[in-house]
């Protein structure tokens, strides 16, 4: 497959892709999408620099576009990774898609995450801490939240993430899509998969 095209993805996201000069689909990207789209969980091995970002972002961005009840969000390791994916999807996004993101990571001003969040984005990326302190002092509300994007999942495991990210998922609706990416495939991921995952499209790339 060497274009966009046959995955089924809007003129509006093709358009912006063109845009953004991305015109082969990586192997991820290839895997990713379709099952993506109809909703279903995915559990990817992908380094980053696979293009991983676009294959979960772009079945978010249309998922949410088509419906207007769905939102989505996505945890990531470290700050960096978390304004980095935020950028891309707001790239993917383009003018001609009306959706809000928010990034909430911590060294940030708090107060302006809170405006941030009342604005109502409907997909949020963040580290696991500052989502959790959000959660705690209730400014925000992970209820009707329908995609969930574990994003370099190792790596937040060595970084010692594991309670927060149980905490959120507890949180979140039973009913929902997860998308769990990672570079390695160590017990404890394999653990968090068998538990958060149901029946998983795999992807090795």
């Amino acid at each position: 497959m060497d274009n966009f095209y046959n995955l089924g993805i809007s003129d509006e996201v093709l358009s912006n892709l063109k845009f953004l000069k991305l015109l082969k689909p990586t192997p991820v990207q290839q895997q990713a999408i379709q099952p993506g789209f109809e909703g279903k969980d995915i559990l990817a091995i992908a380094n980053t620099g696979t293009g991983k970002t676009a294959a979960f972002g772009i079945p978010i961005i249309e998922r949410l576009n088509k419906n207007k009840t769905l939102s989505a969000i996505i945890l990531t390791p470290t700050r960096e990774l978390a304004v980095q994916v935020g950028q891309h999807l707001k790239d993917l996004i383009g003018k001609n898609i009306k959706l809000k993101c928010a990034v909430l990571i911590g060294g940030d001003s708090i107060k302006q995450q809170i405006k941030l969040i009342k604005q109502k984005p409907r997909i949020l990326i963040g580290t696991p801490g500052r989502i959790n302190d959000h959660v705690k002092r209730k400014t925000l509300d992970l209820k009707n939240i329908n995609i969930l994007v574990l994003d370099e999942t190792d790596r937040m495991l060595d970084l010692g993430f594991v309670t927060q990210i149980q905490q959120i998922i507890n949180i979140l609706p039973k009913d929902k899509q997860t998308l769990l990416f990672t570079a390695t495939m160590p017990n404890n991921i394999k653990i968090i998969s068998s538990k958060y995952l149901v029946n998983p499209v795999k992807i090795s790339v």
